[in-house]
Order: C-alpha cells, then sequence, then structure tokens
C-alpha cells in the first residue's frame, strides 16, 4: 500500500476546507449571534461605572472632499488616520451586546463605514473569499452582499499547512474606504481597484453594483497562489491599501513596495517602486499630500501633472533588527497621523529593538532635514514593546497602545494574555519636544483604538489573564484626560471574540462596533 504524497495530501485537504467554507458561507440573511465559549458565566460581565460624556476640546481633522464624512470612512475613520470618531460612543449605562456570525470558518469583518442613511458597510473574511456586506447598523441584518475573490494567501496557507500566512496578509480588500457619494473602493486580490456602490432594487431588495473596475495588473507583478495556480513561477505583489488624494485620483500601494495611482476620469495608471521595501500598512491623506510608511522609512508623496507619484521628503527611522511577536513585519506597524492645530506634524512609532519609539516630525516639503524630527519617545517596558496598530491623534496629543506578543487567534488561547499597556503623548505647544501625559495598563493584544471627541472616552478591547484559562473578551473605556478606566463590559469568550486585528469603530448612532475572528460585535447603551 502506497504512502500518499505530501502534495496529494495538500489537495485533499484543499478539497475538504473549500467544501466546507463553502457550505458555511452567509447568505443573505437574519443576524446568527456569534457562539460562546465555555466559561462565560464564570467572568464578570460589567466593571466600573457609567461615564458622563465630557467633550473633547479641538479642531477634527479637515474634512476630505472625496471622502466620506470624517468618522464614516475607513478603519482610521478619516483621511488624517486620526482614529476619532465625533459621534458618542457608549458611555457604559447598562451597555448590550450583539453580534453577527459571519461564517463558520473565520469571517472577520474588519474595517466598519457608514453611508449617509448610517447604515453599515463592511468587508468580511472568510475562507472562500472576502465578502463586502450592507448590514442593518441596529440589527446586524444583512441586506446585501458581494463576493470577492479569494486571496493567494488563503490557498497558499491551505495548501503548505501554514496559517500564519492569513494573519499577517493586509491585502484583499480590508483596507478600504467610504467615498463622498457612499461607493466602497477597494483592492481586490486580482490586483484590481473597484468602485462599488449600493441601492435598492424596485422591489426593496438592496444590491451592490461594481460602477468601475481599474486593471493594475500591467504594473504590478499577478504570478499568485490559487486553486488553478497552486505552484507559481513568478511574484505575486498584493495590493494592501487604496486612498484618494485631495484631486480625487486614487492611490493605492503593494506589499513589495510599488506606490500608484488611477485617475478615475481616465483610468490612466502611473506607478513607481521603493525598490528592496514592505508596505503592510494603509496611508494617510491630506491637502499638502500623501503619507506613506514603509518597512524602512517615512515618505511624503504628491503626483504630478501626470499622475506620477512624486516624493516630496523621505525619513529613514529605526526598523531594528528583526520582526517582533505583535509586528507584521520588521518595521514600523503604524499608518501615519496628520495632526497638530496647524496640522503640522506626522507621526509613526518605529521598531526599535529594545523599546519602540513615537516618533514625531514636522510635514513641509521645505522643513530642513535637521529640522524635521520634533521628538522620539521611547515606550512600554525594555524588550517587550512594539505596535501594529495605527496611533490616535487629537489636537497635540497622541495615544499608542503595545501589542507585544500577540501574533494570531491561538496566541491567547487557554486564559494566556499579552504585557498589554497604552500611553498619552503631547507635542509641547512650543513645538520643542513631546511629553508623556499618562499611562495605563490596559491590555488590548491588536486592535485599533479609538476616540470619540464627543465623550472624551478611548475605546479599547482588551483581554486579561484569567487563572481557570478562560478567554473572555471585553470592550474597556478609558479616560482619555486621565488614562483611567472608566467602564469594560464583556462581549463574549473564546478565540471566535478575540478581534486579530480590526479595529473598534464607533457608529453614528453611538454603537461601537468590534472586528471578531468570526464576524462582528456591537455594544451600545440600554435605550
Amino acid at each position: 500500500m502506497t504512502t500518499p504524497s505530501r502534495r496529494a495530501r495538500a489537495l485533499a485537504l484543499i478539497a475538504a476546507v473549500s467544501a466546507t467554507a463553502l457550505a458555511f458561507a452567509t447568505p443573505v440573511a437574519l443576524a446568527d449571534d456569534i457562539p460562546l465559549a465555555p466559561g462565560h458565566r464564570l467572568v464578570d460581565h460589567y466593571e466600573g461605572a457609567p461615564a458622563t460624556a465630557r467633550p473633547v476640546p479641538g479642531d477634527a481633522p479637515a474634512q476630505h472632499p472625496y471622502l466620506a464624512p470624517n468618522g464614516r470612512s475607513g478603519m482610521h475613520a478619516d483621511g488624517a488616520g486620526s482614529g476619532t470618531h465625533p459621534f458618542s460612543g457608549p458611555l457604559g449605562r447598562d451597555p448590550r451586546v450583539s453580534s453577527e456570525k459571519i461564517a463558520a470558518l473565520g469571517g472577520e469583518c474588519a474595517t466598519a463605514t457608514f453611508d449617509s442613511a448610517g447604515r453599515l458597510l463592511t468587508v468580511c473574511g472568510t475562507f472562500s473569499g472576502f465578502l463586502l456586506k450592507l448590514l442593518d447598523p441596529r440589527t446586524l441584518d444583512t441586506l446585501a452582499e458581494y463576493r470577492l475573490p479569494q486571496r493567494s494567501s488563503t490557498v497558499e496557507a491551505i495548501t503548505r499547512l501554514d496559517f500564519e500566512k492569513i494573519f499577517k496578509d493586509t491585502s484583499g480588500g480590508a483596507y478600504f474606504y467610504l467615498d463622498h457619494r457612499d461607493r466602497v473602493v477597494l483592492a481586490d486580490s486580482r490586483q484590481h481597484v473597484l468602485r462599488i456602490a449600493h441601492g435598492q432594487k424596485a422591489d426593496g431588495a438592496w444590491q451592490f453594483t461594481v460602477e468601475d473596475d481599474w486593471d493594475l495588473t500591467s504594473l504590478v507583478p499577478h504570478d499568485c497562489v490559487g486553486w488553478t495556480n497552486l505552484f507559481p513561477s513568478g511574484v505575486c505583489d498584493p495590493v494592501t491599501s487604496v486612498m484618494p488624494d485631495w484631486d480625487g485620483r486614487v492611490w493605492w500601494v503593494t506589499r513589495l513596495g510599488r506606490v500608484g495611482t488611477v485617475d478615475p476620469a481616465t483610468g490612466a495608471l502611473r506607478s513607481v517602486r521603493l525598490a528592496g521595501e514592505e508596505i503592510q500598512n494603509s496611508f494617510s491623506v491630506a491637502e499638502d499630500g500623501v503619507s506613506i510608511v514603509s518597512d524602512h522609512a517615512l515618505y511624503s508623496f504628491r503626483a504630478d501633472a501626470d499622475g506620477t507619484p512624486r516624493i516630496q521628503w523621505r525619513q529613514t527611522y529605526d526598523r531594528g533588527t528583526g520582526t517582533k511577536p505583535g509586528s507584521v513585519n520588521q518595521g514600523s506597524g503604524t499608518t501615519p497621523d496628520l495632526f497638530g492645530a496647524g496640522a503640522e506634524y506626522v507621526a509613526i512609532t518605529d521598531n526599535a529593538d529594545d523599546r519602540m519609539n513615537v516618533l514625531v516630525y514636522r510635514r513641509g516639503a521645505a522643513v530642513p532635514a535637521a529640522e524635521r524630527l520634533v521628538c522620539k519617545v521611547p515606550v512600554f517596558g525594555s524588550g517587550a514593546s512594539t505596535t501594529d496598530n495605527s496611533l490616535i491623534s487629537w489636537g497635540n496629543s497622541l495615544v499608542v497602545e503595545n501589542n507585544y506578543g500577540y501574533e494570531n487567534p491561538t496566541t491567547l488561547t487557554f486564559g494566556r494574555s499579552v504585557v498589554g499597556g497604552a500611553a498619552r503623548i503631547d507635542v509641547r505647544p512650543d513645538g520643542s519636544g513631546c511629553d508623556t501625559v499618562w499611562e495605563s495598563d490596559v491590555r488590548s493584544p491588536s486592535t485599533v483604538p479609538k476616540l470619540s471627541t464627543a465623550n472624551g472616552l478611548l475605546y479599547f478591547y482588551e483581554k486579561e489573564p484569567h487563572a481557570l484559562g478562560i478567554d473572555a473578551w471585553y470592550l474597556t473605556a478609558v479616560d482619555f484626560r486621565t488614562g483611567k478606566r472608566a467602564w469594560k463590559r464583556f462581549t463574549g469568550t473564546g478565540a471566535a471574540y478575540d478581534n486579530n486585528w480590526a479595529p473598534i469603530t464607533i457608529g453614528p448612532d453611538g454603537t461601537a462596533y468590534i472586528g471578531v475572528f468570526n464576524g462582528i460585535v456591537a455594544v451600545r447603551d440600554a435605550e
């Protein structure tokens, strides 16, 4: 009797997983709650006390002319990447929790946006492909669904039995934005940029319609792993993120350092290559340019008249000697924050070996190189600091969290957690440096935290260690002014409730949404 080859075993596993994933793909239907793992009756469901709304003074980032209103448009809430929402999130008054399970395998809904009527648009990852979904913001019922192609990393993970590839893949539509006309713009796994509208048919049912499809494959290598191309010999360069500039061009970046534009009026494509550099995060845009961070340097770009990206300035940083547990690659894990009372600063974190630093730079193209750095502030403990999430910025303040130790949903099973920590750092009014205002021991393993400027609360997604091995997850509210916990509300138990790098998003109706491994969770104050 012969022994099956490794390739044969892999092909058998492919067929089994594919069939399972397709069988459990969620149809347009009513919301189905994510199941709770054992132990949920043995943990506290609420701690702390309701907060009083105390709006944070300051000016919001300038409204981008080609994005949905601030707070509604993407993972980082606005074009500047501030991570702030103008809506008051839950204050902790008997908060209620609901959820929607998207798929039995995977289903995480990362970026959440809101159309002009408050309906929720999100992209959810499943093993059978990404799903663009229109959800009722209160019930989480699916109103419409559009299936996107499967990412090569999913096929590669199954064929090579290495599922880490999925958890560190930021391509395929996870970073998308909602434009000023309520249309989703994303790059799918075929290296196409799509602009997708939604609307109601004559019978009242909702549907998605692809209005534009821009093919980037003439500029982007695309010999990627697929079910019909299991052993490619060429290069695959996934598109990781898209954003519009102030002139309406759609900018895109790839994992292998390509930076390009699409002219929506003509379809003209232009690109440049940052040779030897990776781009795994999203990027930010303001009237003065496009800010992109690679695993080597921070860049400011503008487009020439024909749309070709041109570097205005480049700033290297300490990228360390390797990838830390809690980082996707060897480099900064942050999307740049464009901030400051006069919109004069940009902030990222580095990947320094001992202690990660928060870095603040002056933005202007004419700033002398010797004067660009405003401050370099080390954060968190020696040998245990990194972040792969954007900073929060408001006024001259920044908030950073520590993701050191988080790799994927298996990292925190059996009651384990991370060292955690969060800190607020303020740029001095005269721009002479920065100061640490407070430090918190909140344990937020991998979420993109948010600030509600309407009530002064920061929102983290927390998991603390548990002696009985219970994996309990909480939405935690922290006072922006003091760094003290106000309250925390239990959301669920088990790996299905792990957010795995997804953000918290505050909706126009005051609901806090969290993308989790099996779908999406909503927390709102009782009526």
